[in-house]
């Protein structure tokens, strides 16, 4: 990675840049409400200590990468993982996973999962390198429980 680029802990003041850089990305979906500043908010406060940014040194409030993960006692899930295009390629993306997958361990959890659209190409190419795999025999269901739920 480089080395002017700190990995940190997300606060909600990082929010604003955050924003800007998954509706940048592409194979990012955002919800209305569950991806708004309270929705983030709440996220943050549930999950203190497993969500990180990337920013330059100098620039401590230029986000150039973020990583969402929270767990439920048992396994955890990475959500909405982005790094800005003109800092890909530069391990940037692995030291993200890198601070979960230390979060994680150090609260005992064993799993890691994700989801990722079937047409993000680069996307899945980046999470297989890293040893993620794809399952094959699970059904992926939801089911939305608030019709404002829309996408943005």
């Amino acid at each position: 990675m480089q080395q002017n680029i700190i990995i940190r802990p997300m606060i909600i003041g990082d929010y604003g840049g955050v924003i800007r850089l998954w509706k940048g990305a592409s194979g990012v979906a955002m919800r209305a409400r569950d991806d708004s500043r309270e929705g983030i908010a709440r996220f943050l406060e549930r999950n203190p200590s497993s969500c990180f940014v990337a920013v330059p040194a100098d620039a401590a409030d230029r986000v150039v990468g973020v990583i969402l993960s929270g767990h439920d006692g048992r396994r955890a899930y990475i959500y909405h993982t982005a790094v800005g295009e003109e800092y890909r390629g530069k391990g940037i993306g692995r030291s993200l996973v890198q601070a979960v997958e230390k979060a994680m361990s150090e609260e005992g959890i064993t799993r890691i999962a994700l989801l990722a659209f079937k047409a993000n190409g680069a996307g899945n190419r980046f999470w297989e390198k890293l040893g993620f795999t794809e399952r094959e025999d699970l059904v992926y269901r939801s089911r939305d429980l608030c019709r404002d739920n829309g996408y943005i």
